[in-house]
């Protein structure tokens, strides 16, 4: 009989699961928190990841990848084959991991994660043939945003590999990156960067576009918003033909001074 997993953090459950499967595997109706931890342990994870089939409610969906870093990071999965994502507008009431070989219910108790297991045959069948059905019912989740190793490596082509390891390191020193006062934004981290190697703002924005962050619009309006707080400044810079482009600078002395581990925690304390 398969132990029950208890006691145990849900990113050990998850990786426990991942490693013993030989097949694909069903992640049903997961907590926000489990999204989350899954996109983790499955980025970092060391060897061949099955692929995923996550089935979540779509408003659970929606709040966890309004976070750049989670959505870039479960987008690199996806692109690897690795994930996929559909969505149910009325969730299951289990949360479950289904493998080839066994069913294992999520159950929180407080801080506390318990992976409740069962590898009878016959209730494994009958728990995939169920879910199974259930996907092939559901919704396809549409995630906009770009996977990180394209965001990556377009940056350093087109801005410059100091703006890609700027953007890398910020990122890095971030929980989360919504630009809702829990963190910057993946539009406002664009911009920082760009002015931290004085980039063109024409330059960053037709990147961002391009690669699928936000519309050169956004960049604009957020450009201005920076501007305005004085973390950013610009210099016009002539060109053959047409109107100067703006040259985006560090407008605020503590952004010049810090490095970038604290680049942004400097930078969310004048936005807040």
């Amino acid at each position: 009989m398969t132990s029950n997993l208890l006691n145990q953090q849900i990113d050990d459950i998850l990786e426990s699961v991942l490693e013993d499967a030989t097949d694909d595997v069903y992640l049903i109706n997961p907590s926000r928190e489990a999204i989350e931890e899954f996109v983790v342990v499955a980025t970092d994870f060391d060897g061949d990841l099955p692929t995923v089939h996550m089935l979540a409610d779509e408003r659970t969906l929606k709040e966890v990848m309004d976070d750049f870093i989670v959505a870039s990071n479960a987008a690199d999965l996806i692109t690897a084959g690795a994930l996929e994502l559909r969505s149910l507008e009325q969730a299951p009431e289990n949360s479950l991991l289904i493998t080839d070989d066994r069913v294992v219910a999520l159950v929180h108790a407080g801080d506390r994660v318990g992976g409740l297991t069962t590898d009878d045959g016959e209730f494994v069948e009958a728990a995939t043939d169920t879910y199974a059905g259930r996907w092939e019912d559901a919704t396809a989740f549409n995630l906009r945003t770009p996977p990180i190793s394209r965001v990556r490596e377009t940056l350093a082509e087109e801005i410059g590999e100091g703006a890609e390891e700027d953007f890398t390191a910020i990122l890095g020193s971030l929980e989360t990156a919504r630009g809702d006062g829990d963190g910057l934004d993946e539009v406002t981290i664009s911009l920082l960067v760009a002015a931290k190697n004085e980039a063109l703002l024409y330059d960053i924005s037709k990147w961002g576009e391009d690669v699928g962050i936000a519309s050169k619009a956004t960049f604009s309006r957020t450009k201005t918003k920076l501007e305005d707080m004085g973390l950013i400044d610009t210099e016009k810079v002539p060109i053959d033909v047409g109107r100067p482009r703006l040259r985006l600078k560090i407008g605020d002395e503590r952004l010049e001074e810090a490095d970038n581990g604290q680049l942004a925690t400097v930078a969310e304390s004048i936005l807040n």
